[in-house]
């Protein structure tokens, strides 16, 4: 698992990759991620939208933006959790993620949470550090 942690706001991703979708063969793997947010602050945010840098082994690099996170902007109070699960494919074994999620308090200030880089690896493909 990979954690980070910006202005009370704590993110927590666990890659998977999904054997049953990839096709080694035709150089297309595909990885599930799940994505715990928690708010150990004193003060209500809501996810406004997401940043995501995808790099593969190669080094190609696909962005990402979007509203929310699987169709929905969670509004966490202190205490709160929201948690979630999404995919990415890829053309190589093995690659990274990393990104932002744009938040707002409620006063109205808006801020940037930072989303650990975390490593997307084939289990059956010689290790890499990426």
């Amino acid at each position: 698992m990979y954690q980070q942690t910006t202005r009370n706001i704590s993110i927590t991703v666990e890659p998977l990759y999904l054997e049953d979708q990839s096709s080694p063969d035709e150089n297309y793997y595909v990885w599930a991620y799940n994505v715990k947010i928690e708010n150990a602050g004193g003060e209500t945010v809501q996810l406004r939208s997401r940043y995501w840098r995808i790099t593969d082994a190669r080094g190609r690099i696909d962005e990402v933006r979007g509203p929310g996170v699987v169709g929905e902007q969670p509004v966490l109070g202190p205490g709160d959790s929201f948690e979630y699960t999404s995919g990415t494919p890829l053309p190589t074994p093995s690659g990274f993620m990393v990104g932002t999620y744009q938040m707002v308090a409620e006063n109205g200030e808006e801020f940037d949470v930072v989303i650990p880089a975390f490593s997307l690896d084939c289990p059956y493909e010689a290790r890499r550090l990426n």
